[in-house]
């Protein structure tokens, strides 16, 4: 298999595991940044609009790993390209949603 049949595993990778700060912080009445907060990625969203944004998510993730790739879970490289594309945004969100939240804050001794 060429690593280009990938790639929908790996983005979906990427909008699932986004999908979940969205959800929950919706789901538990908080606000959180969203694209759609002034500024985009920065100002706070109702929750409301995080749910929405969650599932939105939710369905473009499924899309693209099992409707545009072909997600298999006893694939290998399936599973890690899919891994990987939420590992990186994963860690992505905590360097610049820490910054926000007091996450990036060194440990004190």
């Amino acid at each position: 298999m060429s690593w280009h049949y990938l790639l929908p595993c790996f983005f979906g990778g990427v909008f699932l595991a986004n999908a979940v700060p969205h959800v929950v912080s919706g789901m538990m009445g908080r606000p959180f940044q969203s694209p759609f907060a002034k500024p985009p990625g920065q100002g706070l969203s109702s929750s409301t609009v995080n749910v929405l944004w969650g599932f939105f998510n939710l369905v473009v993730g499924y899309w693209l790993a099992c409707r545009v790739g072909d997600f298999h879970l006893r694939e290998t490289g399936d599973v890690a390209a899919l891994g990987l594309g939420g590992l990186l945004i994963s860690l992505f969100s905590a360097r610049h949603f820490g910054r926000f939240h007091g996450g990036n804050a060194p440990e004190r001794r």
